[in-house]
């Protein structure tokens, strides 16, 4: 995430907390609730959360909040010391949550076992005022977080999809070129690096997007990024095999053309069957070929055959990503591919526009 985008966030999330817990105090105060204080904390702890995060966690806080009065009555109704009895209603209500999943309700629940503790008071008008706090805190939040900026998140994913292509086909030249050279040239183990570094990044924007939409579309750009980081795994070991190589075999410039015909491919959509049985029938041409005669041409010739066994994991990395969007696990009612496809021309359309 760049800096501009990191501020941009921070300064929403900051107004969006500001805002909404001062708004479930104000009106906590004009419904005469009281711990009135306590409606904004709730807001504040609900807010810090994705969309979807947001709504499953007010929901849990909700369900919990009767257990939490239970327990309370039940340990400050039979347990003279406050503090023992504040101590033993953590302790299980921490064991039942983290049971659950729910650890993150923690919080909200502990803020209301204060106020029992506080007031000992369990009458029917009390326990109501503490469910409206829960309920005011939690409404604001999933109110303000209903406003994410998404559209702009989904905008950023797609440049990175486009930004990765561009720096796997880049890399891929280098790596030929490097190939057919005595000297390394471009700086190929940095490109990796960087790009290693840029994926990491959009996977989190990925998740970021996933996480606060409210569309029925899996993780698809979070299982894209996710294999384009393994593929950059695999260049890493190109890059070393291609280091430990002593000379330069003539094997060497079938594997270089082979790479600068595979860079092409690396598009989103492409499915790489294609590439993959050119790949099979390369390795069938090199078999023919006249076996090595020094020690030395053994062990490059080698070499050549770890890098086309790498190359082919790299494929298959991106085969295996394909398959599985057009056969139903990254789809939904329709085909998610035509989906992504029409979503694309659609926002062609408007940039034209």
């Amino acid at each position: 995430m760049d800096r501009e985008s990191r501020i941009k966030k921070t300064l929403i999330t900051a107004l969006k907390i500001s805002v909404g817990s001062c708004a479930a105090m104000y009106i906590a105060e004009a419904l005469n609730l009281e711990f009135a204080v306590s409606a904004g904390s709730i807001t504040l702890l609900t807010l810090l959360t994705t969309k979807w995060e947001t709504l499953r966690l007010s929901l849990v806080r909700l369900l919990s909040f009767a257990v939490t009065v239970a327990l309370s009555f039940i340990f400050f109704e039979h347990i003279p010391s406050g503090w023992i009895a504040y101590g033993m209603f953590l302790f299980v209500m921490t064991a039942l949550l983290e049971g659950f999943g729910w650890r993150a309700a923690l919080s909200v629940n502990a803020v209301i076992c204060t106020h029992f503790l506080a007031t000992d008071n369990f009458s029917p008008e009390f326990i109501l005022n503490e469910f409206y706090l829960v309920l005011l805190g939690v409404s604001i939040a999933v109110l303000l977080n209903l406003y994410n900026n998404n559209a702009h998140r989904k905008k950023r994913v797609l440049a990175g999809v486009a930004a990765v292509e561009t720096g796997l086909t880049s890399t891929l030249g280098k790596l030929a070129e490097y190939l057919m050279s005595d000297d390394e040239t471009g700086g190929v183990w940095e490109d990796i690096k960087t790009l290693e570094a840029d994926i990491e990044d959009y996977l989190d924007l990925a998740h970021e997007y996933q996480d606060n939409t409210f569309s029925a579309q899996p993780g698809y750009y979070i299982d894209y990024f996710e294999m384009r980081g393994k593929q950059c795994g695999v260049l890493h070991s190109l890059h070393h095999e291609m280091e430990r190589m002593r000379g330069t075999p003539k094997q060497a410039g079938i594997v270089a053309d082979y790479i600068m015909y595979l860079k092409n491919y690396v598009t989103e959509m492409n499915d790489p069957a294609a590439q993959l049985e050119q790949l099979d029938r390369l390795l069938g041409a090199m078999k023919e070929e006249e076996l090595p005669k020094t020690r030395k041409e053994f062990e490059d010739r080698a070499l050549l055959y770890h890098i086309l066994m790498d190359l082919e994991e790299f494929l298959k990395y991106k085969r295996r990503f394909v398959i599985s969007a057009r056969h139903g696990r990254l789809k939904n009612t329709k085909s998610y591919m035509e989906r992504h496809v029409t979503d694309k021309i659609r926002e062609l359309k408007k940039s034209k526009k």
